[in-house]
């Protein structure tokens, strides 16, 4: 039982440290977004939104930004940005939000993904 109890510990210590990410690998990272987003005090929406406090965010709900209809019909599915569904439309783009006018292939590597979902939270405050 003690043999389980400490297995199980691990595990979720393990797992919640993947998940956490690494903000300066991500900044690195996000060097691919920057072209489109931009983060931070002086954030302005470009060929993407901005993405200041994406975390808790409501999809699709950035003032002057126009969305594409992909996006806007997503948004009325999933309502806010998680981790979780940022995760995956960061993965795969285009088969998350069909119609997306995001032309970014995705990024393969859940650490990758992981690391820029930290920035993210750590440069927009």
């Amino acid at each position: 039982m003690r043999a389980l109890l400490l297995t199980l510990i691990t595990v979720t210590f393990l797992s919640s440290n993947a998940q956490a990410g690494d903000a300066a690998k991500g900044e690195k990272t996000y060097r691919k977004c920057a072209s489109c987003h931009m983060v931070g005090p002086k954030a302005k929406n470009r060929v993407g939104p901005q993405l200041n406090g994406i975390i808790g965010r409501e999809i699709g709900a950035i003032s002057g930004y126009k969305y594409s209809k992909g996006m806007i019909a997503y948004a009325a599915e999933q309502k806010v940005w998680t981790e979780e569904n940022l995760a995956a439309y960061l993965a795969t783009p285009r088969k998350v939000v069909k119609g997306t006018r995001m032309s970014f292939a995705g990024l393969r590597k859940e650490t990758d993904r992981d690391n820029i979902i930290a920035y993210l939270k750590k440069a927009a405050n």
